[in-house]
């Protein structure tokens, strides 16, 4: 069982930037995602980091803006986020899988609670 632990949303201005933070139980090998869901809105895929950093892929409406990047020696993987829009406003879920295939689809094993980003206009 992985337990994972989203940290670092907020309320931030258009343009600005956000990190979020996400603790790992354990030290599994897996493969790291952000999702975020908007309010009527399916769950999306955001960026995905393989288990050892040495791979990411991003969606495009992120890419250029957004950076996902690991530390395993904490456990921790992170979502640099910077020029922020108000279509980034969402709760941003991070997950967790064994496989690296499919990532942009939301069936990872483990899940965190989430954690709100509001971007104001």
């Amino acid at each position: 069982q992985v337990q994972l632990v989203e940290s670092g949303g907020g309320l931030v201005q258009a343009g600005g930037s956000l990190r979020l933070s996400c603790a790992a139980s354990g030290r599994p090998r897996y493969a790291m995602g952000w999702f975020r869901q908007a309010p009527g809105k399916e769950r999306e895929f955001v960026a995905v980091i393989s288990w050892n950093g040495g791979s990411a892929h991003y969606a495009d409406s992120v890419k250029g803006r957004f950076t996902i990047s690991r530390d395993n020696a904490k456990n921790t993987v992170y979502l640099q986020m910077n020029s922020l829009n108000p279509e980034d406003t969402a709760v941003y879920y991070c997950a967790a899988d064994p496989t690296y295939v499919e990532y942009e689809k939301p069936f990872y094993d483990y899940w965190g609670q989430g954690t709100q980003v509001t971007v104001s206009s």
